[in-house]
């Protein structure tokens, strides 16, 4: 990354003008002053992160029900239903 392009990536992302918390009194490294802040759509986004993480990838009712229904022979599927559905998805996505 560019070090001129600082002012783009701030203007991307609505940040101010970071002041540097210099104290002029002190002396070494421990003079300056770190602050994070973080907005309020990452704070969200933190949270679903955090929410999908204790989602099963598997939804393991229906995956038993349906297998159940194959296993019975009672799982019937609509041939109008699927004719439908494919035909959205070609057109959705030009398989």
């Amino acid at each position: 990354m560019r070090v001129g392009a600082y002012n783009q990536i701030s203007q991307v992302y609505g940040t101010s003008k970071i002041s540097k918390g210099y104290n002029t009194n002190a002396v070494g490294a421990g003079a300056t002053l770190d602050k994070v802040s973080f907005s309020s759509v990452a704070k969200d986004m933190q949270i679903a992160k955090n929410a999908l993480k204790n989602v099963p990838d598997i939804r393991e009712d229906k995956v038993n029900e349906l297998s159940a229904k194959m296993a019975n022979g009672t799982y019937q599927v609509s041939p109008e239903s699927f004719a439908d559905k494919l035909i959205a998805a070609f057109e959705a996505k030009s398989i």
